[in-house]
């Protein structure tokens, strides 16, 4: 899962002269663990952001950047079967975030 986004960070910022690439942490919280992938590409409409995490939905052109369409939709569903969340922000030619939430042990009942 992470593989996947940390590619799509490098995929996305490729046509950058210089690629910046975050993967962080928000601050913590009792019931969850954020972190994110932040990367200054070619970014994407928040219009658009609901379509993401569907599979072979894209935002792109399959000329412009390579990949099957079911990566986030991967991302998102292994996310969910562990009770987490998932989200991106993004604006065009600005970069996107991209944002996997996972609920603490303790609060799984284990």
């Amino acid at each position: 899962m992470l593989v996947n986004l940390i590619s799509n960070a490098l995929k996305f910022t490729r046509p950058r002269e210089q690629a910046e690439i975050e993967i962080g942490c928000l601050p913590s919280r009792e019931t969850e663990t954020t972190v994110f992938i932040r990367d200054n590409g070619v970014g994407f409409d928040m219009k658009h952001a609901d379509k993401l995490f569907g599979v072979f939905k894209r935002l792109h052109r399959a000329d412009e950047f390579e990949g099957t369409g079911i990566g986030l939709a991967n991302v998102r569903r292994i996310i969910n079967r562990h009770g987490g969340r998932t989200w991106a922000e993004g604006q065009v030619n600005q970069g996107a975030t991209f944002y996997i939430s996972l609920p603490q042990p303790n609060q799984q009942g284990t």
